[in-house]
């Protein structure tokens, strides 16, 4: 199928979270013989860090954050047999969703594709107005990022016809083992932005930690921590490339994964880091969410610490080799059943059914 894609950014991880989970779904859908274009606005510098090429997979269009050029690419939509509008792209969000359903073709599918279901579930609940709600009904389906049942019982509560999480995984030719590098050297290391919703839940389980466990070295990467005050024994890097997540990831004896506090609350939605770090066979500490079992068994692939405590805890009687073969079982996990190439299939074939379904409503109501 041909599928217009609306989103934040493929080529700019820079202030964007989603960006690796876009890449490994876009890439293995490919693959399967879609042809793909993705659409993301030239804002917040994102194309002045840019961390990889426009990709031999995917046609990329940059456009610029006006009403003619927003215009004029959501024009093309008219020619995509599947029409997504993500959320979270940071230009016209409110109006996007009516744009796309009008240029679409009424034989078209329609998709709303959540890359932060709580955060987004929020803002609508708290808004009977807001311009999505309004929206909804009018896509064929709606995919989340994640989320489980809850997220699933909300959207169609809201008037979605359909809802489906189409989780996080693995790209293997993007995330995989490597050597250990020297400049990453660390007890523990965390990787992500300064955020405001996961702000506190850092302090609890790694600057707090840091601060009591002097004689261990912590490594902090992701942008924003620069005037945050913590301990001595913490080395911030600022932004770590993709191109550098791997030997992020590898070298430490472990690293951390802190969910936001909404994607704790829901549960269900391991971010990309997760699949990321088992990717790279690293040992991976998580914080505790809903679902964790589905995706990775606890003490075996992965550690798990409900609170800086635990993360002591963990971190004080965890060996290296015991680290190693922790990381290697979350490889063979993960390659097994989390892997981009197993989400792009099950898309594929649910594409293939939602298609059916919507030529046929269509054929009942010109009947």
């Amino acid at each position: 199928m041909k599928i217009a894609f609306y989103g934040s950014s493929l080529l700019s991880a820079y202030w964007n979270g989603a960006a690796t989970y876009y890449r490994g779904i876009i890439r293995a859908l490919a693959a399967l013989g879609h042809e793909i274009t993705f659409y993301e606005p030239d804002i917040y510098d994102r194309q002045k860090h840019r961390d990889m090429d426009a990709p031999g997979w995917c046609r990329v269009v940059v456009y610029q954050p006006t009403q003619s050029d927003l215009l004029r690419v959501c024009g093309e939509a008219a020619d995509a047999d599947v029409v997504i509008k993500a959320s979270g792209v940071g230009f016209a969000d409110d109006c996007l969703p009516g744009l796309l359903q009008r240029q679409a073709r009424r034989d078209a599918l329609t998709i709303f594709w959540d890359v932060d279901a709580p955060a987004t579930l929020a803002e609508l609940f708290a808004a009977p107005e807001h311009p999505l709600r309004a929206a909804l009904s009018g896509f064929s389906l709606v995919l989340t990022y994640g989320g489980g049942a809850p997220v699933i019982s909300a959207y169609r509560a809201l008037g979605a016809d359909c809802c489906v999480p189409v989780y996080n995984a693995l790209d293997p030719s993007t995330h995989h083992p490597v050597l250990p590098r020297a400049e990453f050297a660390a007890d523990l290391g965390f990787l992500g932005n300064r955020l405001p919703d996961r702000e506190a839940r850092v302090e609890s389980f790694f600057l707090e930690p840091a601060a009591r466990m002097v004689d261990q070295r912590f490594l902090l990467g992701g942008s924003g921590w620069e005037d945050k005050p913590m301990a001595a024994n913490i080395r911030r890097l600022g932004h770590v490339s993709t191109r550098d997540h791997n030997a992020f990831n590898v070298t430490p004896k472990a690293v951390l994964n802190i969910s936001r506090a909404d994607m704790a609350r829901t549960g269900f939605s391991p971010a990309t880091r997760v699949f990321e770090a088992a990717g790279a066979a690293a040992c991976l500490i998580t914080d505790h969410w809903e679902g964790i079992e589905q995706f990775l068994t606890p003490g075996e692939e992965v550690l798990v610490a409900r609170d800086g405590r635990d993360v002591e805890e963990i971190l004080t009687g965890l060996g290296r080799q015991e680290a190693r073969a922790i990381g290697v079982k979350a490889l063979q996990r993960v390659l097994k059943d989390h892997t981009y190439d197993n989400r792009a299939l099950a898309l594929h074939e649910l594409l293939g059914r939602r298609k059916a379904i919507s030529a046929e409503q269509k054929r009942e109501g010109v009947a």
